[in-house]
């Protein structure tokens, strides 16, 4: 039998393509995520004629919440370059600031279902007359991971919570959502309470 080169190409190309399929070697790839690039921190003042003031991230803006059940001092702290929102809702306290409590912690735990855990921070600035409490939801699809409430224990209480306009996927998200938890620290420590004229 006579082989010439097309014969032996017919030949050795199935064998190389059945040895090089066989190989147990094989390795994946780890999951990775694109690179999320975040700006130096960087602060203003929140201070108008609302009953309260705060500095926030100079990559954020402000906008009044326009909801149809909107109040009038609620607004929206928004980074639009990573599709997240802080909703902050003012309400004024008569007798009722037990209730208000009750609401956040039962707007908080909605996410147990989701969360891997729930760890709850307390603030205490009492020269300021600001106290309250942070809520840290952790899990990968949690849809709201930070949440928080400050009040003066008397007339006033507001309520904050970060939700990110895409499907949660918390664990490609977390450089950002740890970004934007920063901020909300810092809008904490630099909130105050304003009298309404």
């Amino acid at each position: 039998m006579h082989l010439n080169f097309k014969n032996i190409l017919i030949i050795i190309i199935p064998l190389a393509l059945m040895y090089a399929c066989g190989n147990d070697d094989y390795t994946p790839k780890e999951r990775t995520y694109f690179r999320i690039s975040l700006p130096e921190k960087a602060y203003q003042s929140f201070d108008t004629t609302f009953p309260y003031t705060f500095e926030y991230s100079k990559s954020a803006k402000i906008f009044r919440d326009d909801r149809s059940n909107a109040e009038k001092y609620w607004i929206n702290v928004v980074y639009p370059q990573y599709n997240a929102t802080l909703h902050i809702s003012y309400k004024t306290v008569n007798n009722d600031l037990g209730r208000y409590f009750e609401d956040a912690r039962n707007f908080a735990n909605k996410h147990i279902a989701k969360a891997t855990g729930i760890k709850e921070k307390t603030y205490y600035d009492q020269p300021n007359h600001v106290y309250g409490i942070v809520y840290d939801i952790k899990g990968t699809n949690v849809a709201s991971t930070y949440q928080f409430v400050v009040t003066d224990s008397a007339s006033s209480f507001l309520r904050g919570a970060l939700y990110f306009d895409i499907a949660p996927n918390n664990d490609s998200l977390a450089p950002v959502i740890d970004f934007i938890k920063q901020d909300i620290d810092h809008l904490i420590n630099t909130f105050r309470w304003k009298k309404v004229k």
